[in-house]
Protein backbone atom coordinates (compact mmCIF):
# COMPACT_ATOMS: atom_id res chain seq x y z
CA UNK A 1 0.00 0.00 0.00
CA UNK A 2 2.85 2.38 0.84
CA UNK A 3 4.48 1.64 -2.47
CA UNK A 4 1.23 2.45 -4.28
CA UNK A 5 0.90 5.75 -2.43
CA UNK A 6 4.51 6.65 -3.28
CA UNK A 7 3.89 5.97 -6.98
CA UNK A 8 0.63 7.91 -6.82
CA UNK A 9 2.28 10.90 -5.11
CA UNK A 10 5.14 10.82 -7.61
CA UNK A 11 2.75 10.86 -10.57
CA UNK A 12 0.68 13.70 -9.11
CA UNK A 13 3.85 15.78 -8.75
CA UNK A 14 4.85 14.98 -12.34
CA UNK A 15 1.47 16.10 -13.63
CA UNK A 16 1.56 19.22 -11.45
CA UNK A 17 4.93 20.30 -12.91
CA UNK A 18 4.03 19.65 -16.55
CA UNK A 19 1.61 22.26 -17.96
CA UNK A 20 1.22 20.18 -21.12
CA UNK A 21 -0.48 17.42 -19.10
CA UNK A 22 -2.86 19.96 -17.54
CA UNK A 23 -3.77 21.21 -20.99
CA UNK A 24 -4.25 17.66 -22.32
CA UNK A 25 -6.31 16.32 -19.41
CA UNK A 26 -8.43 19.38 -18.68
CA UNK A 27 -8.00 22.19 -21.20
CA UNK A 28 -8.46 20.28 -24.46
CA UNK A 29 -11.56 18.27 -23.36
CA UNK A 30 -13.35 21.31 -21.96
CA UNK A 31 -12.56 23.49 -24.96
CA UNK A 32 -13.67 20.71 -27.33
CA UNK A 33 -16.95 20.22 -25.45
CA UNK A 34 -17.68 23.94 -25.62
CA UNK A 35 -16.67 24.15 -29.28
CA UNK A 36 -18.67 21.13 -30.45
CA UNK A 37 -21.74 22.13 -28.41
CA UNK A 38 -21.63 25.62 -29.93
CA UNK A 39 -21.38 24.26 -33.47
CA UNK A 40 -24.56 22.21 -33.08
CA UNK A 41 -26.20 24.51 -30.53
CA UNK A 42 -28.89 25.62 -32.97
CA UNK A 43 -29.76 22.00 -33.68
CA UNK A 44 -29.47 22.36 -37.45
CA UNK A 45 -27.28 23.86 -40.16
CA UNK A 46 -28.43 27.44 -40.66
CA UNK A 47 -27.70 30.43 -42.89
CA UNK A 48 -25.83 28.49 -45.58
CA UNK A 49 -24.66 31.11 -48.11
CA UNK A 50 -26.09 30.66 -51.61
CA UNK A 51 -26.37 32.82 -54.71
CA UNK A 52 -29.01 33.75 -57.29
CA UNK A 53 -28.69 34.35 -61.02
CA UNK A 54 -31.72 36.52 -61.82
CA UNK A 55 -32.05 36.76 -65.61
CA UNK A 56 -35.53 38.26 -65.48
CA UNK A 57 -35.69 41.05 -62.85
CA UNK A 58 -39.46 40.96 -62.40
CA UNK A 59 -41.63 41.16 -59.28
CA UNK A 60 -42.10 37.40 -59.57
CA UNK A 61 -38.37 36.66 -59.57
CA UNK A 62 -37.81 39.05 -56.64
CA UNK A 63 -40.62 37.32 -54.75
CA UNK A 64 -38.99 33.92 -55.35
CA UNK A 65 -35.67 35.28 -54.06
CA UNK A 66 -37.36 36.59 -50.90
CA UNK A 67 -39.03 33.21 -50.37
CA UNK A 68 -35.69 31.38 -50.62
CA UNK A 69 -33.96 33.90 -48.37
CA UNK A 70 -36.70 33.55 -45.72
CA UNK A 71 -35.67 29.94 -45.07
CA UNK A 72 -33.66 29.56 -41.83
CA UNK A 73 -31.33 27.11 -43.59
CA UNK A 74 -30.36 29.36 -46.49
CA UNK A 75 -29.05 32.89 -46.84
CA UNK A 76 -28.96 34.57 -50.25
CA UNK A 77 -25.65 36.42 -49.99
CA UNK A 78 -24.66 36.80 -53.66
CA UNK A 79 -26.42 38.02 -56.81
CA UNK A 80 -24.79 37.13 -60.11
CA UNK A 81 -25.34 38.13 -63.72
CA UNK A 82 -24.34 34.74 -65.13
CA UNK A 83 -24.02 31.09 -64.16
CA UNK A 84 -20.28 31.28 -64.90
CA UNK A 85 -19.78 33.77 -62.08
CA UNK A 86 -21.93 31.68 -59.71
CA UNK A 87 -20.01 28.50 -60.53
CA UNK A 88 -16.71 30.26 -59.87
CA UNK A 89 -18.04 31.40 -56.47
CA UNK A 90 -18.92 27.79 -55.60
CA UNK A 91 -15.42 26.65 -56.50
CA UNK A 92 -14.02 29.38 -54.26
CA UNK A 93 -16.40 28.21 -51.47
CA UNK A 94 -17.96 31.66 -51.24
CA UNK A 95 -21.36 29.98 -51.65
CA UNK A 96 -22.59 26.38 -51.51
CA UNK A 97 -25.29 26.57 -54.15
CA UNK A 98 -27.13 28.91 -56.53
CA UNK A 99 -30.51 29.20 -58.25
CA UNK A 100 -31.05 30.37 -61.81
CA UNK A 101 -34.26 32.33 -62.53
CA UNK A 102 -34.40 32.19 -66.38
CA UNK A 103 -35.86 34.60 -68.92
CA UNK A 104 -39.62 34.33 -69.50
CA UNK A 105 -40.08 32.61 -66.11
CA UNK A 106 -43.07 34.78 -65.19
CA UNK A 107 -44.66 34.40 -68.62
CA UNK A 108 -44.34 30.62 -68.54
CA UNK A 109 -45.75 30.41 -65.01
CA UNK A 110 -48.76 32.59 -65.87
CA UNK A 111 -49.48 30.83 -69.18
CA UNK A 112 -49.23 27.41 -67.58
CA UNK A 113 -46.26 26.48 -69.74
CA UNK A 114 -43.71 24.27 -68.04
CA UNK A 115 -41.21 26.56 -66.31
CA UNK A 116 -37.85 25.21 -65.21
CA UNK A 117 -35.87 26.69 -62.32
CA UNK A 118 -32.44 25.01 -62.26
CA UNK A 119 -30.36 25.02 -59.11
CA UNK A 120 -26.85 23.82 -58.36
CA UNK A 121 -25.23 22.86 -55.08
CA UNK A 122 -21.82 21.82 -53.74
CA UNK A 123 -22.01 18.13 -52.84
CA UNK A 124 -18.35 17.63 -51.95
CA UNK A 125 -19.52 18.63 -48.47
CA UNK A 126 -22.30 16.09 -48.09
CA UNK A 127 -24.04 17.49 -45.00
CA UNK A 128 -24.20 21.03 -46.38
CA UNK A 129 -25.00 19.87 -49.91
CA UNK A 130 -27.84 17.65 -48.72
CA UNK A 131 -29.26 20.52 -46.65
CA UNK A 132 -29.13 22.94 -49.60
CA UNK A 133 -30.67 20.39 -51.96
CA UNK A 134 -33.55 19.39 -49.69
CA UNK A 135 -34.38 22.99 -48.75
CA UNK A 136 -34.37 24.25 -52.35
CA UNK A 137 -36.42 21.29 -53.52
CA UNK A 138 -39.06 21.98 -50.88
CA UNK A 139 -39.16 25.73 -51.52
CA UNK A 140 -39.26 25.46 -55.31
CA UNK A 141 -42.04 22.86 -55.10
CA UNK A 142 -44.12 25.30 -53.08
CA UNK A 143 -43.29 28.12 -55.51
CA UNK A 144 -44.32 26.00 -58.51
CA UNK A 145 -47.71 25.27 -56.94
CA UNK A 146 -48.60 28.89 -56.09
CA UNK A 147 -49.51 30.06 -59.66
CA UNK A 148 -51.83 27.08 -60.09
CA UNK A 149 -53.60 27.86 -56.84
CA UNK A 150 -53.97 31.55 -57.78
CA UNK A 151 -55.33 30.74 -61.25
CA UNK A 152 -57.78 28.18 -59.85
CA UNK A 153 -59.01 30.69 -57.27
CA UNK A 154 -59.66 33.22 -60.02
CA UNK A 155 -61.75 30.55 -61.72
CA UNK A 156 -63.79 30.06 -58.57
CA UNK A 157 -62.23 26.78 -57.40
CA UNK A 158 -61.78 26.50 -53.64
CA UNK A 159 -58.13 26.47 -52.56
CA UNK A 160 -58.49 23.28 -50.52
CA UNK A 161 -59.82 21.46 -53.57
CA UNK A 162 -56.86 22.61 -55.66
CA UNK A 163 -54.39 21.51 -53.02
CA UNK A 164 -56.00 18.08 -52.68
CA UNK A 165 -55.80 17.67 -56.45
CA UNK A 166 -52.14 18.69 -56.64
CA UNK A 167 -51.16 16.70 -53.55
CA UNK A 168 -53.58 13.76 -53.33
CA UNK A 169 -51.59 12.17 -50.47
CA UNK A 170 -50.07 13.65 -47.35
CA UNK A 171 -46.92 12.47 -45.67
CA UNK A 172 -47.12 11.62 -41.98
CA UNK A 173 -43.49 11.71 -40.81
CA UNK A 174 -42.40 10.25 -37.46
CA UNK A 175 -38.63 10.53 -36.83
CA UNK A 176 -37.73 7.94 -34.19
CA UNK A 177 -35.08 8.82 -31.62
CA UNK A 178 -34.71 12.44 -32.81
CA UNK A 179 -38.20 13.82 -33.25
CA UNK A 180 -36.98 17.42 -33.50
CA UNK A 181 -34.51 16.56 -36.32
CA UNK A 182 -31.83 18.15 -34.17
CA UNK A 183 -28.24 17.60 -35.33
CA UNK A 184 -26.98 18.16 -31.80
CA UNK A 185 -29.01 15.24 -30.48
CA UNK A 186 -26.91 12.64 -32.25
CA UNK A 187 -23.67 14.45 -33.18
CA UNK A 188 -22.49 16.50 -30.20
CA UNK A 189 -22.02 13.65 -27.72
CA UNK A 190 -20.46 10.99 -30.02
CA UNK A 191 -18.16 13.46 -31.80
CA UNK A 192 -16.86 14.75 -28.49
CA UNK A 193 -16.14 11.29 -27.11
CA UNK A 194 -14.43 10.17 -30.31
CA UNK A 195 -12.08 13.11 -29.83
CA UNK A 196 -11.91 12.40 -26.08
CA UNK A 197 -10.63 8.87 -26.71
CA UNK A 198 -7.85 10.20 -28.96
CA UNK A 199 -6.78 12.69 -26.27
CA UNK A 200 -6.77 9.98 -23.59
CA UNK A 201 -4.74 7.54 -25.70
CA UNK A 202 -2.11 10.07 -26.77
CA UNK A 203 -1.79 11.66 -23.31
CA UNK A 204 -1.27 8.31 -21.63
CA UNK A 205 1.35 7.25 -24.16
CA UNK A 206 3.16 10.57 -23.65
CA UNK A 207 3.10 10.07 -19.87
CA UNK A 208 4.57 6.59 -20.29
CA UNK A 209 7.13 7.66 -22.87
CA UNK A 210 8.57 10.46 -20.76
CA UNK A 211 9.40 7.91 -18.05
CA UNK A 212 12.41 6.97 -20.16
CA UNK A 213 14.17 10.12 -18.93
CA UNK A 214 13.86 8.87 -15.31
CA UNK A 215 15.44 5.47 -15.87
CA UNK A 216 14.14 2.85 -13.45
CA UNK A 217 12.82 5.40 -10.94
CA UNK A 218 9.16 4.55 -11.67
CA UNK A 219 9.64 0.84 -11.01
CA UNK A 220 11.94 1.43 -8.03
CA UNK A 221 9.33 3.68 -6.39
CA UNK A 222 6.88 0.78 -6.65
CA UNK A 223 9.32 -1.62 -4.93
CA UNK A 224 9.90 -3.29 -8.31
CA UNK A 225 6.22 -4.32 -8.45
CA UNK A 226 5.07 -3.55 -11.98
CA UNK A 227 1.39 -3.97 -11.09
CA UNK A 228 1.68 -1.35 -8.36
CA UNK A 229 3.56 0.90 -10.78
CA UNK A 230 0.86 0.60 -13.47
CA UNK A 231 -2.09 1.24 -11.15
CA UNK A 232 -0.34 4.10 -9.32
CA UNK A 233 0.51 5.80 -12.59
CA UNK A 234 -2.95 5.35 -14.13
CA UNK A 235 -5.07 6.57 -11.19
CA UNK A 236 -4.25 10.34 -11.50
CA UNK A 237 -5.13 10.28 -15.19
CA UNK A 238 -8.35 8.36 -14.56
CA UNK A 239 -9.36 10.99 -12.00
CA UNK A 240 -8.39 13.91 -14.26
CA UNK A 241 -10.16 12.60 -17.35
CA UNK A 242 -13.27 11.57 -15.40
CA UNK A 243 -13.46 15.08 -13.95
CA UNK A 244 -13.03 16.56 -17.44
CA UNK A 245 -15.64 14.17 -18.82
CA UNK A 246 -18.13 15.18 -16.12
CA UNK A 247 -17.54 18.87 -16.86
CA UNK A 248 -17.89 18.23 -20.61
CA UNK A 249 -21.18 16.38 -20.11
CA UNK A 250 -22.47 19.30 -18.06
CA UNK A 251 -21.47 21.76 -20.80
CA UNK A 252 -23.18 19.65 -23.47
CA UNK A 253 -26.32 19.34 -21.34
CA UNK A 254 -26.55 23.12 -20.99
CA UNK A 255 -25.56 24.16 -24.52
CA UNK A 256 -26.01 21.09 -26.70
CA UNK A 257 -29.38 19.83 -25.40
CA UNK A 258 -27.82 16.59 -24.17
CA UNK A 259 -29.89 14.60 -21.69
CA UNK A 260 -27.59 13.93 -18.74
CA UNK A 261 -28.17 10.59 -16.99
CA UNK A 262 -26.24 8.46 -14.52
CA UNK A 263 -26.04 5.76 -17.17
CA UNK A 264 -24.20 8.18 -19.46
CA UNK A 265 -21.84 9.15 -16.64
CA UNK A 266 -21.09 5.48 -15.95
CA UNK A 267 -20.41 4.82 -19.63
CA UNK A 268 -18.06 7.81 -19.71
CA UNK A 269 -16.09 6.48 -16.74
CA UNK A 270 -15.89 3.09 -18.47
CA UNK A 271 -14.57 4.74 -21.65
CA UNK A 272 -11.88 6.62 -19.70
CA UNK A 273 -10.63 3.54 -17.86
CA UNK A 274 -10.79 1.36 -20.99
CA UNK A 275 -8.91 3.91 -23.13
CA UNK A 276 -6.15 4.34 -20.53
CA UNK A 277 -5.87 0.55 -20.25
CA UNK A 278 -5.64 0.21 -24.04
CA UNK A 279 -2.85 2.81 -24.16
CA UNK A 280 -0.92 0.97 -21.44
CA UNK A 281 -1.35 -2.31 -23.29
CA UNK A 282 -0.19 -0.99 -26.66
CA UNK A 283 2.80 0.82 -25.19
CA UNK A 284 3.87 -2.29 -23.26
CA UNK A 285 4.06 -4.25 -26.49
CA UNK A 286 6.73 -1.95 -27.91
CA UNK A 287 7.80 0.95 -25.66
CA UNK A 288 8.75 3.50 -28.30
CA UNK A 289 6.92 6.79 -27.70
CA UNK A 290 7.09 8.34 -31.18
CA UNK A 291 5.93 5.17 -32.90
CA UNK A 292 3.18 4.36 -30.42
CA UNK A 293 1.93 7.96 -30.43
CA UNK A 294 1.40 7.63 -34.18
CA UNK A 295 -0.26 4.24 -33.72
CA UNK A 296 -2.74 5.33 -31.05
CA UNK A 297 -3.54 8.51 -32.98
CA UNK A 298 -4.46 6.38 -35.99
CA UNK A 299 -6.43 3.95 -33.82
CA UNK A 300 -8.29 6.80 -32.16
CA UNK A 301 -9.08 8.44 -35.49
CA UNK A 302 -10.58 5.18 -36.77
CA UNK A 303 -13.13 5.55 -33.98
CA UNK A 304 -14.94 8.18 -36.07
CA UNK A 305 -15.91 5.43 -38.52
CA UNK A 306 -15.71 2.23 -36.49
CA UNK A 307 -17.87 3.68 -33.71
CA UNK A 308 -20.82 3.48 -36.11
CA UNK A 309 -21.64 7.20 -35.85
CA UNK A 310 -20.73 8.28 -39.39
CA UNK A 311 -21.39 5.00 -41.21
CA UNK A 312 -23.54 2.01 -40.22
CA UNK A 313 -21.38 -0.84 -38.95
CA UNK A 314 -23.75 -3.48 -40.36
CA UNK A 315 -23.03 -2.21 -43.88
CA UNK A 316 -19.26 -2.73 -43.52
CA UNK A 317 -17.33 -5.84 -44.46
CA UNK A 318 -17.35 -8.46 -41.66
CA UNK A 319 -13.66 -7.96 -40.89
CA UNK A 320 -14.25 -4.27 -40.08
CA UNK A 321 -17.30 -5.08 -37.98
CA UNK A 322 -15.10 -7.34 -35.85
CA UNK A 323 -12.23 -4.85 -35.74
CA UNK A 324 -14.62 -2.22 -34.41
CA UNK A 325 -15.08 -4.32 -31.28
CA UNK A 326 -11.40 -3.78 -30.45
CA UNK A 327 -12.05 -0.10 -29.76
CA UNK A 328 -13.61 1.12 -26.49
CA UNK A 329 -15.47 3.87 -28.36
CA UNK A 330 -17.53 1.27 -30.26
CA UNK A 331 -18.87 -0.30 -27.06
CA UNK A 332 -19.39 3.15 -25.52
CA UNK A 333 -21.41 4.26 -28.56
CA UNK A 334 -23.67 1.21 -28.45
CA UNK A 335 -24.27 1.67 -24.71
CA UNK A 336 -25.09 5.38 -25.03
CA UNK A 337 -27.32 4.86 -28.06
CA UNK A 338 -29.21 2.29 -26.02
CA UNK A 339 -29.62 4.91 -23.28
CA UNK A 340 -30.80 7.64 -25.65
CA UNK A 341 -32.81 5.87 -28.34
CA UNK A 342 -34.14 2.54 -27.07
CA UNK A 343 -35.99 1.18 -24.10
CA UNK A 344 -34.19 -2.15 -23.94
CA UNK A 345 -32.45 -1.41 -20.66
CA UNK A 346 -28.88 -2.35 -19.79
CA UNK A 347 -29.67 -6.03 -20.27
CA UNK A 348 -29.77 -5.42 -24.02
CA UNK A 349 -26.15 -4.25 -24.06
CA UNK A 350 -24.62 -6.26 -21.22
CA UNK A 351 -22.08 -7.80 -23.62
CA UNK A 352 -20.76 -4.35 -24.50
CA UNK A 353 -20.65 -3.30 -20.86
CA UNK A 354 -18.64 -6.46 -20.13
CA UNK A 355 -16.34 -5.81 -23.10
CA UNK A 356 -15.72 -2.23 -21.98
CA UNK A 357 -14.86 -3.48 -18.50
CA UNK A 358 -12.58 -6.21 -19.86
CA UNK A 359 -10.20 -3.63 -21.34
CA UNK A 360 -9.01 -3.06 -17.76
CA UNK A 361 -7.30 -6.46 -17.86
CA UNK A 362 -5.13 -5.65 -20.89
CA UNK A 363 -2.26 -3.83 -19.10
CA UNK A 364 -1.76 -6.72 -16.70
CA UNK A 365 -1.41 -9.19 -19.57
CA UNK A 366 1.68 -7.37 -20.84
CA UNK A 367 2.91 -6.08 -17.44
CA UNK A 368 5.78 -8.56 -17.31
CA UNK A 369 6.98 -7.48 -20.75
CA UNK A 370 6.92 -3.84 -19.65
CA UNK A 371 8.88 -4.66 -16.49
CA UNK A 372 11.56 -6.49 -18.49
CA UNK A 373 11.92 -3.57 -20.89
CA UNK A 374 12.42 -1.17 -17.97
CA UNK A 375 15.00 -3.40 -16.27
CA UNK A 376 16.89 -4.16 -19.48
CA UNK A 377 17.08 -0.51 -20.44
CA UNK A 378 15.24 -0.90 -23.76
CA UNK A 379 12.55 1.31 -22.25
CA UNK A 380 15.13 4.09 -21.88
CA UNK A 381 16.30 3.68 -25.49
CA UNK A 382 12.76 4.08 -26.81
CA UNK A 383 12.63 7.85 -26.35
Amino acid sequence: MRAFLRVLRREVLIVAHRPLLWVATIGVPLFSALFISTIFGSGAIQNIPIGVVDEEFTPTSRSIIRTIDSSPSLNVTHHFTSSTEALAAIKQREIYGYVVLPHNLTHNMVQGTRATIPYYYHYAFMSIGAQVQSTLQTLLTIISIDPIVVTANQMGVVESVVESFIEPTNSDIHPIGNASLNYGTYLTEPFFFIMFQIVILTTMVYALGTESSHGKEWLTTANNNIFTAIVGKAVPYVCSFVASGMAALYIMSKIGNLTLTWGLVGAMVGLVVASISLALFIYSLYPHMALILSAVSMIGSLGATLSGVTFPINSMYPIFRHLALLLPIRHFTIITQNIFYTEGGYGAVWQHIAMLASFCLLPFITATRLRKSIISGSYEKSK
